[in-house]
């Protein structure tokens, strides 16, 4: 088994709009605020005069919509889209979504975010009814389940297909009459609903893509829901009772750009929660704290105003690196860090450092950055997460789902400050996370999924869970 660099990567971001005349010039916008949650491939549907069309391409949303007259062909009143992040193996333009399926009795738009956990035993079984796929993504599944199914209606065939369904996932379709989003029992992912100020009903991934358009924010869609838009407005129903809340921990503390709300709850505040909840649970002495860019600068920055250490810019990253491949070699690997991000020496040169990041994975990325303070000059380098250890894989809709890419899974905390090179390393507890975030829901840890931190997962892991048992038992040597 060989490994490589290794950061947390999140499936995808969604977004619609029903009933604006620019629809799809709407939802670039909308897509270029959820550019962080995928950026290997994007696409949009756009609906007009009852039909529907398409253009979906790899690479960044920029990239895929360079061509103005791209976004003109997709004139219409209605689009939905779709950036994805794309796991070893799946880079293909067949996997990029939205799929548009056409019929001889209609055309439907499918996009999803998340991961199903028995798309492996539902894709043989459809298979061996008859169904063809045309990619290898678990979001064909839900459309070949619709198709498949008995029930008299369109949305009794969805609901059916997504009780069928298993996992964590949001899901977007449009169809010539109305766009349709669906959520997972536990809402491990996030998807809200907002308003324009013209009426257009808009459904996002994240909050931040509705302030972008100047939509206000109607509510979150919840567990186990089914929201219908048309002309007549929107409807909620639902497709199952049997509904937890598992939000996933992990929005909160990498995912999600801090200017977004989850459950009522603001990402920025969360994190900066989690940062002055480690300085007290894990201070030291030093003489600045410094903070990984981008997804940490909050956390630091409540780190340092609770421990009353000065935060400096001691890292910079340049915001002009296009996301950068796994390298060959160990020398390029290294130079790809440092064409990322740089320590500034004139900050850290003789100082003792407190650098504060989000969480670790591997460890490679938190050994490097720990060599660039030092070769500029850090006297110390203390090292604080502002997560607990991330010890289990997660199954719907992060990509790590072995054991063997986490750290921390096999070593100590003792073992990995000393891999990682950090003069000494602490990490949020569990329940400074879960009282940092503040959720007041009634489900276990308030609502939140910790299964990455304790294995304790809110559902069952059907096709996963012969291999995740098996994995209890490895035990996996670092670098």
């Amino acid at each position: 088994m060989s490994y490589e660099v290794k950061s947390l990567n999140e499936e995808c971001g969604v977004f619609g709009v029903w009933g604006h005349p620019d629809a799809a010039q709407v939802t670039y916008f909308g897509l270029h605020s959820l550019q962080h949650r995928g950026q290997e491939g994007a696409g949009i549907v756009s609906k007009s005069g009852g039909k529907l069309k398409g253009h979906r391409n790899l690479g960044l949303l920029s990239d895929v919509f360079k061509d103005e007259q791209e976004l003109e062909r997709l004139a219409g009143d209605a689009a939905i889209g779709h950036v994805r992040y794309a796991t070893a193996g799946n880079r293909s333009l067949d996997n990029i979504q939205p799929f548009l399926f056409k019929f001889s009795d209609g055309e439907v738009a499918l996009a999803h975010n998340g991961n199903l956990t028995n798309a492996k035993s539902l894709r043989n079984q459809l298979e061996a009814a008859g169904s063809i796929f045309h990619s290898n993504s678990d979001t064909e599944i839900l459309m070949h389940l619709i198709r498949q199914s008995k029930q008299a209606t369109f949305d009794e065939k969805l609901k059916e297909s997504l009780r069928t369904v298993k996992g964590g996932f949001a899901y977007l379709l449009l169809t010539d009459n109305e766009m349709i989003a669906a959520l997972d029992p536990n809402a491990f992912r996030p998807l809200s609903i907002g308003r324009m100020k013209n009426g257009a009903i808009v459904i996002a991934s994240e909050t931040c893509a509705l302030e972008v358009i100047g939509a206000s924010f109607i509510r979150d869609v919840g567990p186990g829901e089914v929201v219908t838009v048309n002309d007549a407005g929107y409807s909620v129903d639902t497709y199952t009772d049997e509904t937890q809340y598992s939000i996933c921990s992990m929005e909160y503390i990498y995912f999600a750009r801090p200017d977004s709300n989850i459950a009522g709850v603001n990402v920025h505040t969360a994190r900066k929660k989690m940062g002055k909840r480690l300085a007290i649970e894990a201070p030291v002495v030093a003489d600045m704290v410094v903070g990984v860019p981008n997804s940490s600068l909050s956390a630091a920055s409540g780190y340092a105003e609770e421990s009353g250490i000065p935060y400096e810019m001691g890292l910079v990253k340049n915001q002009y690196i296009a996301r950068t491949f796994i390298q060959p070699t160990q020398a390029l690997r290294e130079q790809g860090v440092r064409m990322k991000l740089s320590a500034v020496r004139g900050v850290v040169e003789g100082k003792k450092i407190i650098m504060v990041d989000d969480s670790i994975v591997r460890g490679t990325t938190s050994r490097r950055i720990v060599q660039l303070l030092r070769e500029a000059g850090a006297k110390e380098v203390h090292v604080r997460i502002a997560s607990p250890p991330l010890k289990f894989p997660c199954f719907y809709g992060i990509d790590i789902q072995t054991r063997e890419e986490l750290i921390a899974a096999n070593h100590s905390v003792a073992e990995i400050c000393e891999l990682i090179g950090a003069d000494s390393l602490g990490f949020l507890s569990e329940s400074g996370l879960i009282d940092s975030i503040g959720l007041t829901l009634d489900a276990p840890y308030s609502g939140l999924c910790m299964a990455y931190f304790n294995g304790d997962y809110p559902t069952p892991l059907y096709d996963y869970e012969a291999d995740y048992q098996a994995s209890l038992d490895q035990t996996i040597s670092f670098f």
